[in-house]
């Protein structure tokens, strides 16, 4: 069945409009990030860790109860312009469970720092956290977050070092071609051009060998984001990666991303087991 032509590009990458009371998710994340970490006990969180000179290039590290199994490396998303790392701690519940460290990162934004210039960034943030903390290294990122993690995974993004405690990537709800991002309203602050969309798309890029690749997407996105995570799943495949792409039924673009506060969670399977 030929897939319906794409009138409004702007719509089609517009997810609040589709999504019931899309407006209090913000806060609502905020409220809840809050409260988890002043629920936490001061030895097991450190904030506002510097890896770079911009004030955004920071990180919070969330540690479990004795030794951690390794780390978890979460990356926000916002369009590479809005949010903080502050806005996702409770994100980290479900791996801290488990056993594992949480590091959540900041980088820089739109339009002040063009893609190319974030994912150098959030590429000093993984190389960092994996001189600093010992074990394996999995990466994981939401909507342009999903973007930044696989974008660390192809080949020559990360110094060997770090690149090679790497063992898995799950990017949710991600994008990975960017060039359709060149016909939309928001791209007068990315500042994206053909060059640059076409350099940072990890869907055109070769994937490290050896790493797992998690995709993760919800049933009811809009259906451009179903076919980006379709999109990776199928080339990558192809190019020799481990590879599986989940379908979470009845899941939108806000709500995708809570199971990784249960430990239970098929989602926080994904990214450990």
């Amino acid at each position: 069945m030929a897939a319906a032509r794409i009138v409004d590009w702007d719509d089609a990458y517009a997810n609040a409009p589709h999504i019931p009371g899309a407006e209090a998710y913000p806060a609502r994340w905020a409220a809840a990030a809050a409260a988890f970490r002043a629920g936490l006990p001061a030895e097991r969180r450190r904030e506002g860790l510097a890896y770079g000179r911009h004030p955004r290039e920071a990180l919070d590290l969330f540690l479990p109860e004795g030794t951690a199994q390794g780390v978890v490396v979460w990356v926000h998303g916002g369009y590479w312009m809005r949010f903080d790392r502050s806005d996702w701690s409770h994100l980290a519940a479900g791996p801290l469970a488990r056993g594992w460290a949480v590091a959540m990162i900041s980088y820089p934004l739109a339009p002040e720092a063009r893609i190319g210039a974030i994912v150098r960034s959030v590429g000093e943030a993984v190389t960092q956290v994996a001189a600093a903390l010992p074990g394996p290294i999995v990466l994981a990122g939401h909507s342009a977050g999903g973007h930044l993690a696989a974008r660390q995974v192809c080949a020559g993004a990360l110094p060997e070092r770090a690149a090679a405690r790497i063992v898995r990537v799950a990017p949710v709800s991600g994008i990975f071609d960017l060039r359709p991002l060149l016909r939309l309203a928001l791209n007068a602050d990315l500042r994206l051009d053909a060059e640059e969309a076409a350099a940072e798309s990890p869907a055109l890029l070769q994937p490290r060998e050896g790493v797992a690749v998690r995709v993760w997407v919800g049933g009811a996105e809009r259906p451009e984001f179903l076919r980006q995570s379709e999109l990776i799943a199928n080339v990558w495949t192809g190019l020799r990666a481990e590879m599986s792409l989940t379908v979470a039924p009845g899941r939108h673009h806000f709500d995708v991303i809570e199971g990784l506060a249960d430990p239970e969670s098929d989602l926080v399977a994904a990214l450990l087991d």
